[in-house]
């Protein structure tokens, strides 16, 4: 009972979503706007780069709460971290009170990430920063981040079940990505680069989603 007490407090937890709540302060849906998600980088987008900045930040942590929670709680269960932080990103990706449709978790992954290790947490942010300047699309980086922390995780730990929640997070985040992906094909997803350089990838993106009309 504790554990299904503890993993519903974790998924309400998720939920909360700042996007969405700075985008209602405005007078909308941000779900309908930008990118169409209601995470940070469509807040940077629609609202600002404070915004954002909050946003983000209110992701990771809230994540990071909930791992902290349930170690505190049952400190002799090795993977309880994993499991809470699992079920806050289900919260943050699948909102009840949104319903359904919420963020695509890659936030509060980093949460979860922090949570377990403030090293590994800097070591990848460090790696995701050099691999987006070079890639320059954030869907790819979030992808294999979300894919290749289950096998940090697992290296370090040999915790099985720890890993497999994990890995059901990465496969979830990855999924909620198949629409970047095709974007990409298509030419029509934006870059990273659009942050300094917004109205040639606007120009770019028109030209390409006229071309896929056509």
């Amino acid at each position: 009972m504790k554990f299904v007490l503890i993993a519903i407090v974790c998924y309400l937890i998720g939920c909360l979503n700042p996007a969405y709540f700075l985008g209602r302060i405005k007078g909308y849906d941000i779900r309908e706007r930008g990118s169409l998600n209601a995470g940070a980088s469509n807040v940077v987008i629609n609202i600002g780069k404070v915004a954002g900045v909050f946003t983000a930040l209110f992701d990771i942590f809230k994540s990071f709460f909930c791992f902290k929670l349930g170690v505190y709680l049952f400190p002799d269960l090795p993977y309880i971290g994993i499991m809470c932080a699992s079920f806050c990103i289900l919260g943050h990706i699948f909102p009840v009170f949104m319903k359904f449709k919420g963020g695509k978790g890659f936030a509060s992954l980093g949460g979860m990430v922090l949570g377990f290790s403030y090293k590994i947490f800097f070591i990848m942010l460090g790696c995701a920063i050099v691999l987006v300047l070079l890639i320059d699309y954030i869907c790819v980086i979030t992808s294999l981040t979300a894919i290749s922390f289950p096998i940090i995780y697992f290296v370090s730990t040999h915790d099985l079940t720890g890993a497999a929640f994990a890995l059901f997070i990465g496969l979830v985040i990855l999924y909620k990505h198949r629409k970047n992906f095709k974007r990409i094909r298509q030419g029509t997803e934006a870059r990273f680069s659009a942050l300094w350089n917004r109205d040639k990838e606007e120009e770019r993106i028109r030209q390409n989603t006229q071309k896929n009309n056509d």
